[in-house]
């Protein structure tokens, strides 16, 4: 998102934003996912950043380190509000000590599931609490029941928070600083605990698991009909709603719910060599404190960071989004700490975690093996090498 021209915004509705702040203008500029990085990165060696865009976990340390991104600190509390955020965004997305970028919204792990198909074959429904290895009988006894054509349960052995909270929920973290947080051997077994879960046909071959992997929420198993389970954020709820006429719940990923944090799932940045900067911390203050923003931007990325804006838009929500709402307020009295920014080398780290399941997955690999080559090219990913 690129803003230009002078002005001065502070908090207003949308519709009086540019009434009352006529030289204040907007050009929006849109890009997918897929080259994101790249484009910003070529913009910002030019100096043509936009003045305000949107980051995400993946690469904020990187960006926040190479100086693209304006550090907030001295802004907040005059500038920018953040005391009605909840309590768990205040801290989130600090790199070295500083805030480079304002959290937009908020989301946490959650586990989808298909209650149309789940009742179809007389399952009981998935509860909080449930443990990883009843996760896996209970899909299994789903597939077995089906025939085989549906699986019981996604296989997220690449998917890194589905990692990350079973890390969480063993004391341990992903990174212990710009370190891998863990040793070959735990992620041995977790890849042996859904190799063994492939066996028993609680998961689907990897042929299907790859189009899971692929992160595409339209060409999910949920939205393909073929699986019961999608380890996914809990406002992604909505987009794989869209996809299927089924009738899709959340609950936490399985163990105890208390590893689940409140996360940031994108961030607001000011580029450094904007022109404008007064101005686009403005924005950023309307973004984030303002109802009637609240209200345009729905809860599509996550909830509201502020809480009082939460409240005003939730009634307004889409079924889908109000369910998302709904599981992220009664789950949030448990959540644990936020974890730090994941550091510089992060987006390739989940590309090797990716690698390497699908690597068990293929049988390409033995899960210690899988393990031993994570470990050295993560660190080699994180050390800059």
């Amino acid at each position: 998102m690129g803003r230009r021209g002078p002005g001065h915004p502070h908090q207003q509705s949308a519709g009086s934003l540019h009434e009352e702040n006529p030289k204040v203008t907007f050009k929006r500029q849109w890009q997918a996912y897929s080259g994101y990085y790249d484009k910003l990165s070529t913009m910002a060696a030019g100096n043509t950043a936009p003045d305000i865009f949107q980051i995400d976990e993946d690469g904020l340390a990187q960006y926040a380190s190479r100086h693209v991104t304006l550090a907030l600190d001295s802004f907040v509390g005059s500038r920018i509000k953040m005391d009605k955020f909840s309590p768990g965004l205040r801290q989130a997305g600090r790199v070295d000590g500083k805030l480079p970028a304002l959290p937009a919204a908020e989301n946490t792990p959650a586990l989808a599931w298909d209650r149309t198909i789940a009742h179809q074959f007389g399952m009981p429904d998935l509860k909080a609490g449930i443990s990883w290895n009843d996760l896996v009988t209970w899909g299994a006894e789903l597939t077995a029941k089906s025939g085989g054509k549906i699986f019981g349960t996604q296989d997220p052995s690449a998917v890194f928070q589905a990692l990350q909270v079973w890390l969480r929920q063993r004391g341990q973290q992903a990174y212990d600083g710009a370190k891998v947080g863990y040793t070959a051997a735990d992620l041995t077994e977790w890849f042996q605990f859904w190799a063994t879960a492939r066996k028993k046909n609680a998961t689907p071959p990897a042929d299907l698991t790859h189009v899971a992997n692929a992160g595409d929420l339209s060409k999910s198993l949920l939205a393909t009909k073929q699986g019961a389970t999608s380890f996914q954020y809990s406002n992604q709820l909505e987009e794989a709603s869209k996809s299927t006429d089924h009738d899709l719940a959340l609950v936490p990923y399985p163990g105890p719910p208390n590893a689940a944090w409140a996360r940031s799932s994108m961030y607001w940045s000011v580029y450094t060599g904007s022109k404008f900067q007064p101005q686009a911390l403005d924005v950023l203050n309307f973004l984030v404190n303002d109802t009637d923003a609240g209200k345009i931007l729905g809860a599509e990325r996550g909830l509201a960071p502020n809480l009082t804006v939460r409240q005003v838009v939730t009634p307004l929500l889409t079924p889908a989004m109000k369910a998302s709402v709904t599981y992220e307020t009664e789950l949030s009295a448990t959540f644990g700490a936020t974890p730090p920014t994941p550091p510089k080398g992060h987006v390739q780290v989940r590309k090797v975690l990716l690698q390497e399941a699908e690597n068990v997955q293929f049988g390409k690999a033995t899960p210690a093996q899988a393990a031993n080559q994570f470990i050295a090219q993560a660190s080699a990913a994180l050390s800059g090498g």
